[in-house]
């Protein structure tokens, strides 16, 4: 892998795959491609190999390992709470190490069908003080630790996993796209205090909620674009591939809504009806959580979003302020490319068997310095 001059991230979702490879020697100049909008997924396999297959072609390098970003209806975010008390006066490393580890078997054995892709260390509890990152050289009786694991089926996995193998290809890293898409654009955006993400997806929404620079809250809703492009093609009784494209339309000059039949009115009605619906369910969803307040910001984005932007706003029946976040191929490629390659001093890497040449705390850890 050292002798390879390009890195490759690939975006694996429900309805469309993104993917980007980088150049180690020339970071100015990536290259990004994205496969046609499909929903039969015995087409995944085909989407794939063409883009590498582009990438082979343009870069004269075989690419045979990726990082993946993918999603999940059924994803699920675990928050646990781990405590020890030190016997020696100094905290050390290996301390951290036997409380991260202990909760992690907790999730795998309470948690069997899942596996874990991040873990984010929220808050450190030293001595009854919390810290954002761990101190160096701090005296310590007492530590807990505030961790969330982000987690994905072990069944999706096994399947993606299955087909990069059948195309000779080693996955790295697995990366939660919504989460790694929202550290990308917080950080792009400078925000701080209060934010929260709402990403669309085709067959579900997340929802990613920050606190002061900290992943505070992750949910999973089994509602996405999909239910969107649904209820176009069955209430103007067209086929589902046409209410996609009218979905991702709302010109009134485009010639895709000149329909008889139905009235641009009529489809902006029905697909701002169902996105009510997801934005109240996430605000329930965020309500749920006493930590977040009603005030803090809201921003939308997704390839289920698109049908939206803030030219509509005035539209959409919802009590509060939401923004709206145009995502670009390139913004997509880019945080799984970011989250792969830059620092992150809250979490925890996970990192493949197969780089057993490390050592023990290097394995596991990249926030130590």
């Amino acid at each position: 892998m050292s002798d390879k001059k390009f890195q490759t991230v690939i975006d694996c979702g429900f309805s469309k795959i993104r993917a980007g490879i980088f150049n180690k020697e020339d970071k100015d100049n990536p290259l990004f491609i994205e496969s046609n909008f499909y929903t039969d997924q015995s087409k995944l396999k085909f989407e794939i190999q063409k883009i590498i297959t582009s990438f082979e072609k343009v870069t004269n390098e075989y690419v045979d390992n990726i990082n993946l970003m993918v999603d999940s209806p059924k994803m699920i975010s675990i928050a646990i709470s781990v405590f020890k008390k030190i016997e020696e006066l100094k905290l050390r490393q290996d301390d951290i190490l036997f409380l991260v580890q202990e909760a992690k078997q907790q999730i795998l054995k309470y948690y069997s069908n899942y596996n874990i892709v991040h873990i984010i260390i929220n808050n450190y509890k030293i001595n009854n003080v919390d810290y954002t990152e761990l101190p160096d050289e701090i005296d310590c009786q007492f530590i807990s630790l505030d961790i969330i694991f982000i987690c994905l089926p072990c069944e999706l996995l096994s399947k993606l996993k299955n087909i990069f193998s059948e195309l000779n290809i080693s996955i790295n890293q697995i990366i939660c796209s919504s989460y790694a898409k929202s550290i990308n654009y917080k950080n792009n955006l400078n925000l701080k205090d209060e934010v929260s993400f709402i990403d669309i997806g085709y067959k579900k929404t997340s929802i990613i909620s920050y606190i002061n620079d900290r992943l505070n809250f992750l949910d999973v809703l089994p509602i996405g674009g999909s239910h969107i492009t649904k209820d176009i093609s069955l209430l103007l009784k067209i086929d589902i591939n046409e209410a996609e494209k009218l979905k991702l339309n709302f010109e009134k000059n485009n010639q895709q809504v000149n329909n008889s039949e139905f009235s641009l009115e009529m489809l902006q009605k029905i697909a701002f009806a169902r996105t009510e619906e997801i934005l109240e369910l996430s605000e329930k969803s965020l309500a749920s959580n006493a930590m977040i307040k009603s005030e803090s910001k809201m921003i939308m984005m997704g390839e289920g979003s698109k049908i939206l932007d803030n030219r509509f706003k005035n539209k959409i029946s919802f009590s509060r302020d939401i923004d709206f976040l145009e995502e670009t191929l390139e913004d997509i490629c880019q945080s799984g490319y970011k989250i792969s390659n830059l620092y992150n001093k809250q979490e925890v890497l996970v990192v493949p068997k197969k780089q057993l040449k490390q050592g023990f705390f290097e394995k596991l850890f990249h926030f130590f310095k």
